[in-house]
């Protein structure tokens, strides 16, 4: 493999912003064989259910870290996906266990258009789970989940996604996205 830098970067314009708009979360090796093209996810084979979860506010995002060890040879990435769910509920409190028990993969639409694959090989484990009610009226009810995930690369992004479907580009999928629902 070759380890040549192959371009530079230049300061961008500043028409992005910042955040999640949705993640769409699926049981763990469904997504069937992934085709890669130009360091994106170009095509899945698959046949599963996406369960989308809509966020709003502050409070969710994913960063991820490049960890490189000269002495050994190896680099990994590890993502952390947090996620601000208001509102307590049974069936949130149900469906936080089976979370917690899987490695669901996630993927991440972010508030510029663009989908990212989160645990695409290794899935993602629910690292802290946290349901908490504030002591003032106006403090949050709900749930903070914490997702972690380590991969050989960082996320991919999925090419054709769309603001209404990021699996949109995935032609051999066959997806059913599950809209979220109040409780």
């Amino acid at each position: 493999m070759a380890c040549l830098v192959t371009r530079g970067r230049a300061i961008n314009c500043r028409d992005i912003q910042g955040g999640i708009a949705s993640v769409y979360i699926t049981s763990y090796g469904l997504y069937g064989v992934i085709t890669e093209a130009s360091d994106a996810i170009s095509n899945m084979a698959g046949s599963f259910t996406a369960f989308k979860y809509d966020l709003d506010g502050a409070g969710n995002s994913f960063t991820t870290t490049a960890t490189t060890s000269k002495d050994n040879g190896t680099t990994f990435f590890s993502t952390a996906l947090t996620l601000t769910l208001p509102k307590l509920s049974k069936e949130d409190g149900a469906e936080l266990k089976l979370l917690a028990y899987g490695r669901p993969q996630i993927v991440v639409s972010d508030r510029n258009g663009n989908a990212w694959c989160l645990g695409k090989v290794n899935g993602n484990s629910l690292t802290s789970a946290t349901m908490q009610s504030g002591d003032a009226r106006a403090d949050m009810a709900g749930y903070v989940l914490e997702f972690g995930s380590e991969e050989i690369a960082p996320p991919d992004l999925m090419n054709g996604a769309t603001v209404a479907n990021p699996f949109a580009g995935m032609s051999s999928a066959t997806v059913t996205i599950t809209a979220g629902t109040n409780s």
